[in-house]
């Protein structure tokens, strides 16, 4: 295994079209099945903190279940803004973490 990749999950856990918030060093990642191709994306959306465990999944897209900020889970990228703007109008797109599976197991880069 490469260096810095941390053990996070099985491929097993998370079925497809489904999420799993994880725990990788200090930080909770999320990681996402879409269409049997695994993600790590930040678990917290980058408007107003959200738990992203929490939104909603349809296709590659994740809403925010705040302020309905979505989100591809592929890439990272904001494809539609937050319903309430509150006083950060701009949102940032997601990080995406390095991810590898080995042996039926989940591992990310952070």
């Amino acid at each position: 295994m490469e260096s810095g990749f941390i053990r996070v999950a099985d491929i097993s856990e998370i079925e497809a079209g489904k999420t799993k918030k994880v725990t990788a060093g200090d930080m909770e990642v999320l990681i996402v099945n879409f269409d049997g191709v695994f993600h790590a994306v930040d678990s917290l959306c980058t408007h107003y903190g959200g738990d992203l465990s929490e939104g909603k999944l349809e296709g590659n897209i994740l809403t925010c279940p705040i302020h309905g900020a979505k989100f591809v889970v592929t890439t990272g990228k904001v494809v539609s803004p937050p319903t309430e703007p509150l006083d950060r109008p701009e949102i940032e797109n997601l990080p995406t973490y390095p991810l590898k599976i080995e042996n039926q197991e989940i591992f990310i880069k952070i």
